[in-house]
């Protein structure tokens, strides 16, 4: 390992142990956990598109930045060169948004990274503002030049913490991602144990799976929230859904299919049969880190 790199996993770490950290992430927590459950949170989790959407809206702002420091260096239009820090500025509040709310569902050492990611991009961002004030009139005054180098500086540190809550510390990663399934028909659970909407929780094969019988089919879903884990078996099936017990998530038994966030990826789904009084499931999971898990 780099020095440079063995230095910023020891501050990474130093970070994520900074309980001085706690209090003003709890302050903020309870202000942005007032956002429950709904439409908005699931706008801005990603929901519909099936994938968290703060990395998506972030490259509006960084691409933004990154173009306005090329204008700089090459003697670009300034006029341009202000607009477009303008569009970056203008899209920074609703990846703020979607960021928050992704870093409200984390708890510990993920909490308190996340609030420096978010220290340091809001620094960023208040240097860009005032380079953008700064080149009023279309003028780009040297500390104007200064300010936005400096707050796009303090977001690539911020974009670095991002990648650790992301990368090391799986926050936003489908929390069953490298589960193996059953590949071949496992006996569960006797058919006759199952009630009709009360989820049985099995574990095949180190993989838990939740079988249920929904108006009269016999059903089996991963029984780990795709978002951060919880176990679905302690909700009953209500209305076709399995509700995360954690944060509210919910998951359609029939397909798995995410019916309100802030969980965006499907429950994984398996195949079921009924044997001699048996039930029994298997998966047809093709996706080569979970059929071969570097262990």
């Amino acid at each position: 390992m780099s020095v440079i790199a063995r230095r910023a996993n020891r501050a990474a770490l130093a970070i994520e142990g900074a309980t001085v950290l706690d209090a003003p992430a709890e302050a903020l927590h309870g202000i942005v956990s007032r956002l429950g459950p709904g439409r908005l949170k699931d706008a801005l989790s990603g929901v519909a598109a099936a994938h968290p959407l703060h990395p998506v809206l972030v490259t509006v702002p960084v691409g933004a930045l990154v173009g306005l420091a090329y204008l700089d260096a090459t003697g670009g239009d300034p006029g341009t060169a202000r607009r477009l820090l303008g569009l970056g500025l203008l899209a920074s509040p609703v990846a703020i948004a979607s960021g928050l709310v992704d870093w409200s569902d984390t708890d510990g050492p993920e909490r308190r990274v996340g609030l420096a990611h978010l220290v340091a991009n809001s620094a960023g961002l208040a240097l860009v503002a005032a380079s953008w004030v700064a080149r009023a009139n279309g003028a780009r005054p040297k500390r104007a030049v200064t300010s936005s180098v400096a707050g796009l500086a303090l977001m690539g540190v911020g974009g670095w913490l991002g990648g650790h809550l992301a990368y090391a510390l799986g926050v936003g990663v489908d929390t069953t991602a490298f589960l193996r399934p059953p590949m071949e028909w496992t006996d569960v659970v006797a058919e006759t144990d199952l009630v009709d909407g009360v989820p049985v929780s099995v574990t095949v094969d180190q993989t838990p799976v939740l079988v249920v019988r929904d108006r009269g089919r016999v059903l089996a879903l991963g029984d780990r929230c795709t978002h951060r884990g919880g176990p679905l078996h302690e909700s009953p099936v209500r209305d076709g859904c399995v509700e995360c017990p954690w944060h509210g998530s919910r998951f359609e038994v029939t397909d798995g299919s995410v019916a309100r966030g802030p969980a965006t990826r499907p429950a994984a789904i398996f195949q079921t049969r009924v044997v001699d009084g048996r039930v029994q499931v298997r998966s047809d999971e093709t996706r080569t880190l979970r059929l071969n898990p570097v262990v």
